[in-house]
This record gives C-alpha cells, structure tokens and sequence, in this order.
C-alpha cells in the first residue's frame, strides 16, 4: 500500500550557485560525510551533489508535512548500491518511521542542466 509519492526537479546550476555563495556551510548543513566522500570525488561533483538533494527533497514531500521540526537535511543519507541503484538511509525519527513495516524506492534521472528524483513510500505487507 502506498503511503507517499513525492517528485522533486532541480537546476545543477543552483547547487553550484549555492556551493559557490556559502561553500562548506551549505555542503555541510545538506550533506552527510558519506555523500560529501562519494560526490566530491566524481567528475560531474555538482549532478551527483543535486541529485542527492533532489531526493531528499522528494523523500520529504512523500513524507508529507509535519517532520520539519524533527528532521534535517542529514537524517537522509542516499547512499548508492554496488550495481549504482540509489537507496537512502535513515537516521534519527525518520529511522524510526521508516521501519520494519515500511520502504522506500527512490528513480532519480538526470540531463546536463536538471536533475530529477522520484520517491514512493510504501507498506510492506
């Protein structure tokens, strides 16, 4: 059964804007120490940077509103399986939401200028 659908779109050009205006403040209120080690060390560091934000972006709308106050930008990490599926994990409150009973699939895509996240939240049953 699904719980929550969110989509998020976002410029590459905006992430960059922002690493560019508020450098390590932004990429460390965003980003955990994982996604910062995977996506600095591409070539494309800024698609991989907006991609992560994407999905965060669309896990939160899925989520709905009211977890504002007791989540931030880290209690999601996307994080990328061996085969480069993308998959998020979970700290804090939403860990705990998103438990035993409960997953989440994530699509993102991506051009040269936007990318592009899908996220659906769903009980298992």
């Amino acid at each position: 059964m699904v719980i929550g659908i969110g989509i998020d779109i976002i410029e590459i050009a905006r992430i960059k804007s922002s690493i560019d205006t508020y450098g390590d403040s932004f990429l460390n209120k965003i980003y955990t120490n994982n996604e910062l080690e995977y996506c600095l060390a591409k070539h494309n560091k800024y698609q991989h940077l907006a991609a992560r934000f994407a999905a965060k972006e669309a896990i939160y709308k899925a989520l709905a509103t009211g977890w504002e106050k007791d989540a931030t930008w880290k209690s999601i990490e996307i994080i990328n399986e061996p085969n480069g599926l993308p998959v998020a994990k979970f700290f804090g409150k939403l860990k705990e939401f998103i438990s035993e009973d409960k997953d989440i699939k994530i699509s993102l895509s991506h051009s040269d200028n936007y990318v592009a996240c899908v996220a659906i939240i769903y009980k298992k049953y």
